[in-house]
């Protein structure tokens, strides 16, 4: 059966599931777009560079799946998918992304890992219901305040990208249980970090720090802090180093 009669018996059948991945495809025919019952499309491992204008339509969409392709970008119409619950783009080859994707305020999980991404925008402030975004492997040098505002963030990984400096906003993360921020450039935390209350593991290995911010004894849930391959020369304050329940690795 040939992709279009795929698509037909799809539309007929009011289908909400489709997996397209590993069919090589370079470009996508515009009767996918006619399936809007569609809420769960798979488009992992293709050779896709771009995502036409057409996905807008596919207004009941709860979960699209386009890792491992060669995207260079995203069109503006994503901002369409307003019901979209899971967003996965790792492993392609996005530098940006739309301002329109701060009009996608039901998602859940995200992952935009292993991409090119030079810069967030502040919209994505707006998705307060993510409990997991996965940012790391990009070239971001930094990130927005506006991230603070994701109220639900469990876990955000923001390892192995070219930060400098971490937002004193992220602080208000209430709900933050693991950040990982490894393999940046760091020379500091934030002493607003000690407000982490949920927080239980911090992750800043190969970065550039040269202490730590006594505050973070006073995130009640600190199990963990890794800080291996820092200098240290202020070495890690007296307070963190008899915490009780608190391992140090360095």
């Amino acid at each position: 059966m040939n992709l279009i009669d795929v698509f037909a018996k799809a539309k007929a059948e009011k289908a909400t599931s489709l997996d397209l991945s590993q069919h090589e495809l370079r470009i996508l025919p515009p009767e996918l777009f006619e399936i809007d019952t569609l809420e769960d499309l798979n488009l992992d491992r293709n050779k896709l560079v771009e995502l036409p204008d057409d996905l807008g339509k596919l207004k009941n969409l709860k979960s699209l799946s386009v890792s491992e392709n060669d995207l260079m970008e995203l069109p503006d119409s994503i901002g369409n998918l307003t019901k979209l619950e899971n967003l996965y783009l790792g492993y392609n080859s996005l530098s940006e992304l739309p301002h329109t994707v701060g009009k996608l305020t039901n998602l859940h999980t995200v992952n935009i890992a292993k991409n090119q991404l030079l810069e967030l925008p502040e919209e994505i402030g707006n998705w307060t219901k993510v409990v997991k975004l996965s940012l790391h492997d990009n070239m971001l040098s930094e990130i927005p305040a506006s991230l603070g505002k994701m109220k639900s963030v469990v876990k955000l990984y923001l390892d192995n990208n070219e930060l400098n400096s971490i937002p004193s906003t992220l602080s208000q993360l209430q709900n933050l249980e693991i950040l990982m921020i490894s393999g940046n450039n760091l020379s500091a935390i934030p002493a607003e970090f000690s407000k982490l209350s949920k927080l239980r593991e911090l992750v800043l290995d190969a970065n550039q720090l040269e202490t730590l911010p006594e505050s973070l004894a006073e995130c009640e849930s600190l199990q963990t802090i890794s800080i291996i391959e820092n200098p240290m020369e202020g070495g890690v304050p007296r307070v963190l180093l008899d915490k009780k329940n608190l391992s140090i690795d360095q």
